[in-house]
């Protein structure tokens, strides 16, 4: 998703919402969590939960803005978004685009293609040669 927010972040707003924990070691701990060193209880208080957040931005440099569910989940029980899920959400607040439920349906090349059909192919280039001086 950051390629994709960096191709169309000047065409579309995008937030990524934390919900609850897909994995948290109190309840379904996955062997990938303890190899990737991200293991968490499910957090109990909106700070828990905050310091996940904060914690996942941080470790993995995540530039796109960020929000955090309510205890309550209420944007997780709206958009059925646990584990993941990807959504478009058009100008006039519809839901645009609904992405399958992840891991197995979560298609960030669908969000892609539905931004291309509507901004055009947007890809951004990096170059590591240092600018033409000017005279």
């Amino acid at each position: 998703m950051v390629k994709i927010f960096n191709d169309y972040k000047d065409h579309a707003d995008f937030l990524t919402v934390y919900v609850r924990e897909a994995h948290p070691t109190d309840e379904w701990q996955m062997k990938s969590n303890v190899k990737e060193d991200v293991c968490y209880a499910q957090p109990k208080t909106l700070e828990q939960r905050v310091a996940i957040a904060n914690d996942f931005v941080q470790r993995q440099k995540y530039p796109l803005p960020f929000g955090i569910d309510d205890m309550n989940d209420a944007a997780d029980h709206a958009y059925s978004a646990w584990p993941e899920r990807l959504y478009i959400i058009d100008e006039h607040g519809r839901i645009a685009y609904a992405g399958g439920m992840g891991p197995f349906k979560y298609d960030p090349e669908e969000v892609r293609a539905w931004l291309a059909k509507r901004f055009g192919a947007v890809t951004q280039t990096t170059s590591t040669a240092a600018p033409a001086a000017k005279p």
